[in-house]
């Protein structure tokens, strides 16, 4: 059941009725439905296709795809010592096709790239001397290692460099993609309940797969994460594994990420961590940026040196707050329902959430079209100085110089700003403008689920955004 996808499909059909050779290249973190999405738009007709295997060397990588080629109707005279060799024998492939576009895909593509290996070289002999010389190949490589295929072909600075015909980057669903495919599936959810579940396993597709029909969603939690033999109950341990040959200096860096809500900079998380300050610590928080488990950002007014990173990947969070420990009830979460501890989590894995929808939010406050920018902010309390410390998860700054300061607040109904909320979101406006010294108006924003209570504070809001705002198509 292949949901959304509309520009991706579009672009790799349009691929398919063209006359000319295509070299196509696909990433996205595990999960996401790269593989699937290429197999639907090809109707899962390929003249050859291969996945790299996730363990093991040259050796058995080469048998794996000469055994792709036999499966794909040619069989190689000898067994071929090196990549180049392979990549003959997949040309003597292609020679023999008779079908009018010879469609290739060669998924996992950093799995099979093993140490002291020809395999790029080979991959930029086959593109270069031979498919691109022809009209009627499309060559696709896919991988879920994103640094990888950023780093190896994307911006390859050799052979391949500016090589590729496409690319697409594929992201996580939305809020309204994931309600599509609740809706296709034919599963009974309402809105708050997609947002959810959307807390805890955030867009990714595969995850999605799990609910059942009949279930409730508490059910449904406990038995993909809770029960017995759930089948998402070890999800962690393959969740970087699959991505990262090395992951557990990946997993110390989201360990101590995962400490601190807003995140820390890169010198709190050397000494937080003990992990040497050096070069490989700033390609692996690349890494970890282009896979989308964490983000880099600036906070407002800081210089770019300053940069702080987060940890934003739902899953994971989720894990480090309720599933590390391994608990033994298997009905922990239908047990946990309106506990401080799950109510607290909720208000915090929403905030991720609308950092994921700005562009909704954008829609919503009628600037969808105005150059903007996201920032944090945050200033620590000094009483001699007036300042009464203040944590601001996001703020749009507008072209038109208007900064929405928003406020990010989950209920189960509507929300009520009383006496404290209020002083609260003044005494942020307060230190914000004292601080920065901005001329921009700011204008209190607030993000809820259910909308605004109308009360004597409630006209200090200047616009409201709720949970039905997060889920039109931006």
């Amino acid at each position: 059941m292949l949901v959304g996808r509309k520009k991706e499909i579009a672009l790799l059909h349009s691929v398919l009725q063209d006359d000319r050779s295509h070299f196509v290249a696909v990433y996205g973190r595990r999960r996401v439905g790269k593989t699937f999405l290429i197999r639907e738009s090809f109707g899962y007709r390929f003249t050859f296709q291969h996945a790299g295997l996730s363990e093991g060397g040259m050796k058995e990588q080469l048998f794996a795809f000469t055994s792709s080629l036999k499966d794909a109707g040619y069989v190689m005279s000898r067994k071929p010592k090196n990549w180049l060799e392979a990549f003959e024998g997949l040309k003597s492939l292609i020679r023999q096709s008779n079908e009018k576009r010879k469609v290739i895909f060669i998924d996992e593509l950093s799995w099979m790239d093993t140490q002291k290996s020809d395999l790029m070289m080979a991959l930029e002999n086959f593109w270069n001397s031979f498919a691109s010389a022809r009209k009627d190949i499309i060559l696709i490589v896919c991988t879920s290692a994103t640094s990888w295929m950023l780093s190896k072909v994307i911006h390859n600075k050799g052979g391949l460099y500016n090589r590729l015909t496409e690319q697409i980057p594929l992201q996580t669903f939305t809020l309204k993609e994931c309600e599509e495919y609740v809706q296709a599936a034919g599963l009974v959810m309402n809105r708050n309940q997609i947002l959810q579940y959307y807390m805890i396993f955030g867009g990714v597709p595969y995850y999605w797969g799990f609910l059942k029909k009949g279930l409730s969603l508490s059910q449904n939690i406990d038995n993909t994460l809770f029960a017995k033999n759930a089948p998402l109950k070890e999800e962690f341990k393959y969740l970087y594994a699959s991505v990262f040959k090395k992951p557990d200096i990946y997993v110390m860096i989201i360990e101590t990420l995962g400490l601190k809500k807003a995140g820390i900079t890169r010198e709190e998380l050397i000494e937080a961590s003990g992990i040497a300050n050096s070069g490989d610590l700033t390609a692996k928080l690349e890494e970890l940026e282009s896979c989308g488990f964490i983000r880099k950002y600036y906070a407002f007014g800081m210089k770019k040196k300053n940069a702080v990173y987060q940890l934003i990947d739902c899953f994971t969070l989720f894990h480090f707050k309720f599933l590390k420990d391994t608990p033994t009830d298997e009905h922990f979460w239908s047990n946990q329902l309106n506990t401080p501890v799950v109510n607290t989590w909720m208000g915090l894995a929403f905030e991720r959430v609308c950092m994921e929808h700005v562009n909704q939010i954008k829609i919503k406050l009628g600037i969808s079209g105005v150059l903007t920018e996201v920032n944090s902010w945050y200033c620590k309390s000094d009483p001699d100085k007036g300042i009464f410390g203040s944590q601001i998860d996001l703020l749009i700054t507008r072209k038109d110089q208007v900064i929405n300061l928003c406020e990010i607040k989950y209920s189960g109904s509507e929300y009520t700003v009383t006496e404290k909320v209020n002083r609260s979101i003044q005494n942020k406006i307060h230190d914000f403008l004292l601080l920065t010294g901005t001329k921009y108006a700011i204008h209190p924003t607030l993000i809820t689920t259910y909308g605004l209570v109308d009360n004597s504070y409630a006209d200090n809001i200047q616009s409201v955004i709720t949970l039905d705002d997060l889920f039109v198509t931006a």
